[in-house]
């Protein structure tokens, strides 16, 4: 199978249908891209989990040919393209409001039930402001992930404020994770972000209220533009790519200390991998897993983006570059899967080619990013200021984080039967028993995540593959 894929939402909806037919085998498992998501969490574009099938993500161009000769070029370059200052002032903050109201529109046109998934953030707080005058059928759901964020009540009073239907869905890891399992043999493609289990799990809960699509709020960073931070500065400084074995992490002490694990697991990577997020697996424990060495290969395939990233212009740049990879194979992959998964729709109103467009060519610097404070998306916050004051989860918000400790105390075993019958990743149940009591630390807990969703999804196609061929021999024997 030879075939290609335009899949971001910036072009418009992906069409996965050829890889969801039940009637025909899956195309054979790429053992580089395995290798490529458990280093990090998601399949280097324009490669896919699939042998024989390219992906067209943020940055590649739909009229060329990802097989033969691919080019990354970010598309939302600041050099030359963003306006210092703006060739005529105007009301930005109306002008954004009644562009954003025409995104979401057009986006949910074919919705007659949207959620939208209400993070508590400035990009969902945004959104919920304009939904209200464009779409005040949407009802907002936000989740409770973990300990770290707690925004159920700030996001309740937003949507009630402005007359918007409220849900809330506490993570339980468990019941995610079964479903999940319940769903991943209809995943056209494979990725392990660390919010995909969420992602699961809240479209599950839509589906079974009577939604028909969900409103995400991804795709407003990369020409908003995101400052770095402090300690994501320090973190690229401290990526060395040292030949450090994996199993430091597993000494006395150390295997106990997520700070220590962290900081060892930076000094390996390189600073482009390290802008990736989450804890993933090492070179050498990625090879020990798939029973021989690939690890290599996939660092190979970060070259094809190393020349544009070499030319940013600022550190800020350079992140937006970096982390543009990730979010196309991983944050916006996320949704795109589940979704044709659970057969919802999925809109992504910052992706909308008028609205960014203006953004990125019209709207002045200092409309987005404060120089000195470095506060981002200050459009963004001048909207929100319309209709509330400084809300805290617009200063200090998390993320759809999921219980990944919580996972492995409730579905170890499951997951550990999935490795024992495991072609692709032999050395699976070996690494899962050795490790199995340092699970209480986030680090080595993420990456039993990585297992629990590479493993189900790797075995629905081997279980494909072995219905059809039985099919096709019961054919031929009544034929």
């Amino acid at each position: 199978m030879r075939t290609q894929i335009t899949m971001s939402p910036y072009y418009g909806t992906p069409d996965f249908s050829r890889l969801m037919r039940e009637d025909v085998p899956p195309p054979a498992v790429d053992p580089v891209s395995i290798a490529d998501i458990l280093r990090n969490a998601f399949v280097y574009p324009p490669y896919s989990i699939y042998e024989g099938v390219r992906l067209v993500t943020f940055g590649f161009c739909p009229h060329d040919d990802m097989h033969t000769e691919p080019k990354f070029h970010f598309k939302f370059r600041n050099a030359g393209e963003v306006p210092e200052y703006a060739a005529t002032e105007q009301d930005w903050v109306a002008g954004y409001h009644r562009r954003l109201c025409d995104a979401i529109q057009r986006s949910c046109a074919g919705m007659s039930a949207p959620w939208l998934l209400q993070s508590g953030g400035k990009d969902s707080t945004t959104l919920a402001i304009a939904i209200a005058d464009a779409r005040p059928d949407t009802t907002c759901i936000t989740y409770l992930g973990g300990q770290e964020e707690d925004e159920v009540e700030s996001a309740t009073h937003v949507a009630r404020t402005l007359g918007l239907r409220h849900e809330t869905l506490t993570c339980d890891p468990a019941r995610a994770y079964d479903r999940y399992l319940d769903v991943v043999h209809r995943m056209p493609l494979l990725t392990a972000d660390f919010a995909l289990l969420s992602c699961i799990d809240l479209g599950t809960e839509v589906a079974g209220h009577g939604g028909d699509g969900v409103v995400d709020g991804l795709g407003a960073d990369s020409y908003f533009g995101t400052p770095m931070s402090k300690r994501q500065e320090m973190l690229k400084r401290l990526s060395r790519d040292l030949p450090l074995p994996g199993w430091l992490s597993e000494l006395p002490g150390v295997d106990r200390s997520f700070k220590l694990c962290y900081m060892l697991s930076t000094l390996r990577m390189n600073e482009i991998e390290r802008a990736f997020p989450g804890s993933r697996f090492t070179d050498d424990e990625a090879d020990e897993l798939l029973g021989r060495p690939m690890s290599q290969h996939s660092r190979h395939r970060l070259e094809l983006y190393r020349e544009e990233i070499g030319s940013a212009t600022s550190l800020w740049e350079w992140r937006d570059m970096s982390t543009s990879i990730a979010g196309s194979a991983g944050a916006f992959a996320k949704g795109l899967y589940s979704s044709a998964a659970l057969g919802l729709k999925v809109a992504y109103p910052f992706c909308d080619l008028t609205l960014r467009e203006w953004i990125h060519r019209e709207v002045p610097r200092y409309q987005k990013v404060d120089p000195v404070t470095k506060l981002n998306k200050l459009l963004i916050r001048d909207h929100i200021a319309t209709r509330f004051g400084e809300l805290p989860y617009v200063t200090g918000k998390g993320s759809f984080r999921f219980d990944v400790r919580g996972l492995a105390r409730a579905r170890f075993d499951r997951v550990r039967e999935l490795a024992r019958n495991s072609e692709e990743l032999p050395g699976a149940g070996a690494w899962l028993d050795r490790n199995r009591r340092r699970f209480d630390n986030k680090y080595h807990a993420s990456k039993f995540y990585l297992l629990a969703v590479v493993l189900p999804w790797l075995a629905s196609r081997r279980e494909r593959r072995a219905q059809v061929q039985e099919t096709d021999m019961r054919e031929r024997a009544y034929a």
